[in-house]
């Protein structure tokens, strides 16, 4: 168990709703909004002659570490919330990988941060529809 995902569990334990959540899944989602952060910000700061890109991986990358932080605190947990969040993310990867691919032939960093946009959508689409079968209290 890596320390993040020890970390969660241990600050789950006494939370009803965060002790059905699953967390290899959520780890999975955490570490893919991570990369993909990283990926929109360097390919951000390579595209600011082309604004439309820049602007697009900005708001991804402030997207995917909103959405990261919030699955880090359990205390927090409001799976409306948590499930629109995930719904954003995913059409904020969806959009900025999209864009990126328009570019990926031209600049290495677009195909990279299309590619981690891309893991990163699947990540939170497969987090969601956890959610989404979870029984709700």
């Amino acid at each position: 168990m890596s320390m993040m995902a020890e970390m969660m569990s241990m600050s789950m334990k006494d939370m009803k709703d965060a002790q059905k959540m699953d967390m290899a899944g959520m780890q999975a989602c955490i570490e893919a909004c991570s990369a993909c952060e990283q990926a929109c910000t360097v390919c951000g700061d390579g595209m600011m002659d082309m604004p439309r890109c820049a602007s697009m991986c900005a708001s991804t990358a402030d997207v995917c570490n909103t959405m990261m932080r919030m699955m880090m605190r359990p205390a927090g947990y409001d799976m409306a919330a948590m499930m629109s969040m995930l719904e954003t993310t995913i059409a904020m990867c969806t959009a900025c990988a999209a864009e990126c691919m328009t570019h990926a032939d031209m600049r290495e960093e677009c195909r990279m941060c299309a590619q981690a946009c891309m893991e990163c959508q699947k990540a939170c689409e497969a987090m969601l529809m956890s959610m989404k079968s979870m029984p709700m209290s």
